[in-house]
């Protein structure tokens, strides 16, 4: 049994963080699915921008859109709805198969709507009728003015995946979004056993942000260089330890258990951004440390293959808990404020996701002229 398929065995599931039209095209795709390599698969605005930019597999439906007259807004919304509708066909048995469990594909509601949390769902909703998919997952970022918007998409019945959480405390409040919109949709009389939600904790940005304030901590040379130093790429794992524990609590809760028998589903914690940026740390850190049941970790195609290769599949996110607890106090302890790197990091997220989109349609608007030339 290789890595990939024995952590399978321990109750996570791998996603692809990837997609494109060759894999969809050549039977890449499906012959992973069927290998049991990856169980569901994640998208964003900036793996469009390199699927769609860097190759000319979209060319045979591009072209044909700029000659009646597509907007590059209407032309990406459609190569993507179409590659977002072939993924989730190729998934479907698998989501059969596991009566839900897992064979996602998601996609992300416009990035320039991320504090707009009205208009937020109403982008959910059309694209959750657009791809008409029960196997689909619309990705909401967890801004204060996104949980509206999850607690609403929720109980409209539409299959949500949280991304961008970095504080464990919104984490908490995405939870509280999730439930929020399970208990008015149940209180509307409509059932929520096939509503599925995802929480995308990310992870490795953590470590980038911190261990570049612990450097200038240590390049000082304070009194405290000494546990900065200690402290270098453990915080992003730490925080998701905490995570996973306060998810186990939370949906061992009274209230859950309560909606539990009108039939929800457990949202599971997904670990987004799992690529090693530190060329220091193995590229498996961030699967191998972060390994437990009813979770799953979305991988770049790069820690996939590293994984498989060399990876070490064995329960590791609910060891040693306590020195968790303790790395994230001793990172207070040494000025570094988890609140500031969280906030942050959201800034940035939201930001970087509404750049790539710009820049995305900023290309397909230089092909459409260079089309019509």
């Amino acid at each position: 049994m290789n890595p990939v398929q024995k952590l399978h065995s321990l109750g996570q599931s791998l996603w692809y963080d990837n997609i494109e039209r060759r894999l969809i095209n050549n039977g890449d795709l499906k012959l992973m699915i069927e290998k049991n390599n990856i169980r569901g698969m994640t998208s964003n605005p900036s793996i469009f921008k390199k699927a769609i930019t860097q190759s000319n597999d979209y060319d045979d439906e591009l072209v044909p859109l700029v000659k009646v007259g597509r907007t590059k807004e209407e032309i990406y919304e459609h190569l993507v709805i179409s590659d977002i509708k072939a993924a989730c066909d190729l998934f479907r048995p698998l989501y059969d198969k596991t009566n839900g469990g897992d064979g996602f594909v998601s996609i992300e509601v416009n990035p320039y709507l991320a504090n707009d949390s009205v208009q937020t769902v109403d982008d959910a909703k059309r694209l959750w009728k657009l791809v008409d998919r029960p196997n689909l997952m619309v990705k909401i970022p967890a801004t204060l003015n996104g949980l509206t918007a999850i607690a609403e998409a929720v109980s409209a019945g539409i299959n949500i995946n949280i991304t961008l959480i970095f504080a464990i405390e919104r984490y908490d409040a995405v939870v509280n979004a999730y439930l929020t919109g399970l208990e008015k949709r149940v209180s509307s009389g409509k059932s929520i056993k096939n509503v599925s939600s995802v929480a995308s904790f990310f992870v490795s940005r953590i470590d980038s942000n911190v261990d570049a304030r612990l450097d200038k901590i240590i390049d000082k040379g304070q009194d405290s260089q000494g546990k900065a130093k200690d402290l270098q790429g453990k915080i992003a794992v730490a925080s998701a330890k905490l995570a996973y524990d306060l998810s186990k609590r939370l949906f061992s809760s009274e209230r859950f258990m309560k909606l539990q028998e009108s039939g929800a589903n457990i949202q599971r914690v997904l670990w987004a951004s799992t690529s090693t940026k530190n060329p220091a740390y193995p590229d498996t850190k961030y699967v191998d440390e972060l390994i437990g049941p009813k979770t799953i970790n979305t991988v770049p195609p790069k820690t996939l293959i590293a994984f498989e290769d060399h990876g070490k599949a064995r329960l590791t996110l609910e060891e040693d808990l306590p020195s968790a607890k303790l790395a994230m106090e001793d990172l207070e302890l040494i000025g570094i404020s988890m609140k500031e790197v969280t906030d942050e990091l959201e800034h940035k997220g939201v930001e970087s996701f509404a750049k790539d989109y710009t820049s995305l349609l900023d290309s397909i608007e230089k092909r459409r002229l260079e089309v019509l030339e």
